[in-house]
């Protein structure tokens, strides 16, 4: 297992320099590195590996929305504030809405199976999406507007919605009862529970810190314990059965609260965290790369998914622009926002398996086995393009539509 991960380092390492010299985003070659290693191709990656690089995906996204909260204060809050909540729902719900239509009458699919892939496909990914913005913001892109801080509050409440959506779908094809009212109160108040217990996490750990002297690395372990704590217990099926907290915003509440009232020491935890990452980031994006499998791919699904994917990806466009309507952004920040939002990777990989998963085990009896396989597809197919494209606009966007401090 040891020699197993010292090869998929060794590779990704390598990937993540030689892209780095042709000009392309070092996570690249780490999502490169997995696809190789993976089911795709060479297959060395065995069972167990793969389940730790799962946790450890989990652990590894923990630490970039800290490393996020711990960079945001109040007055940018307020700044990125109106604007950020319309980039939370606004493009995901075009995006997901455009696919179900489309998937209905291009594939034929009934508006119940549309609606569980419009919703998988519609989330960005916070893996993708995070790191780069913070990169931009530590290189003095986008100060001005806080167009990353913006990016970042939207993106880490998108999913909330997708995955929400995509869920009562889900319900329907299993047979069960949605209400409409029930959902309409549940999704804002998963929003306001992730953001309000994260505040109070985030008081108490200032508080603990003050208290008991530790040294910062055994505080960042602290921080973590509590940070993924948190996030599994909102992550429990009892838990979103009655309530589907945001955890994601959560965790960047407890850094942001951490920020606010202990500056000194927030940012001396943001260097650990830094640090952190360098590993984090590698076995996130491998692990990506993994669950990337190419043969679920035929020739016929190409053009056909790639007109699917482009057509909801024009919606979504055209949501983040009218999410932004009226905002402080200039129409470079906008067209900005507009790429930063293209990159699918995270809940795809994590879901997209889902609906097969549910009708192989005959929980959805009224939906074909192909169908689950069509679902597949599509979202393996909007990681392999969208997870580059994405990346690689924001890389060359970031510096050429954001203004930087002088």
């Amino acid at each position: 297992m040891l020699l197993t991960f010292c090869l998929i380092l060794t590779v990704a390492l390598l990937l993540n320099y030689l892209f780095g010299i042709i000009q392309l985003p070092g996570i690249l070659g780490m999502v490169a590195t997995g696809i190789l290693l993976g089911p795709s191709l060479f297959n060395v990656v065995p069972p167990e590996v793969h389940e730790i690089l799962q946790e450890v995906k989990t652990a590894a996204l923990i630490v970039i929305l800290i490393r996020a909260g711990l960079g945001i204060n109040k007055s940018t809050l307020k700044k990125v504030g109106k604007p950020a909540v319309r980039m939370s729902f606004v493009p995901g719900v075009f995006e997901g809405t455009m696919i179900l239509f489309v998937a209905h009458y291009l594939f034929g699919l009934s508006f119940i199976a549309s609606g569980m892939l419009g919703f998988i496909i519609a989330a960005v990914s916070p893996a993708v999406v995070v790191p780069q913005m913070l990169e931009l913001k530590e290189r003095g892109f986008g100060k001005k507007n806080e167009v990353p801080t913006l990016v970042l509050a939207g993106a880490s409440v998108d999913d909330v919605f997708a995955i929400t959506i995509f869920s009562v779908f889900v319900g329907l094809a299993s047979g069960g009862e949605v209400h409409l009212s029930r959902l309409l109160l549940t999704v804002p108040l998963g929003i306001v529970a992730g953001a309000g217990i994260g505040l109070l996490l985030g008081l108490g750990l200032v508080w603990f810190f003050k208290k008991y002297h530790l040294r910062d690395t055994k505080k960042v372990i602290v921080f973590m314990i509590i940070a993924i704590t948190f996030y599994e217990l909102t992550e429990l099926p009892q838990v979103k059965n009655i309530l589907p907290i945001a955890g994601l915003l959560g965790i960047m509440a407890i850094g942001y609260t951490l920020f606010e009232k202990y500056d000194l020491l927030a940012n001396r935890l943001a260097a650990k965290f830094n640090k952190v990452w360098v590993l984090a980031e590698i076995l996130l994006f491998v692990y990506i790369g993994t669950e990337v499998q190419i043969q679920e791919l035929s020739v016929h699904l190409l053009a056909s998914g790639l007109l699917l994917l482009a057509l909801g990806l024009l919606a979504r466009s055209a949501g983040v622009w009218l999410a932004l309507r009226g905002s402080f952004l200039d129409a470079k920040e906008k067209l900005f926002c507009v790429i930063a939002y293209l990159p699918k990777a995270t809940v795809q990989a994590a879901i997209g398996a889902v609906p097969l998963t549910m009708i192989q085990a005959g929980a959805m009896e009224s939906v074909p086995e192909d169908v689950g396989k069509l679902i597949l597809s599509i979202a393996v197919l909007s990681i392999v393009v969208t997870a580059p494209l994405g990346a690689i606009g924001i890389r060359l966007g970031g510096p050429l539509l954001l203004h930087k401090d002088a």
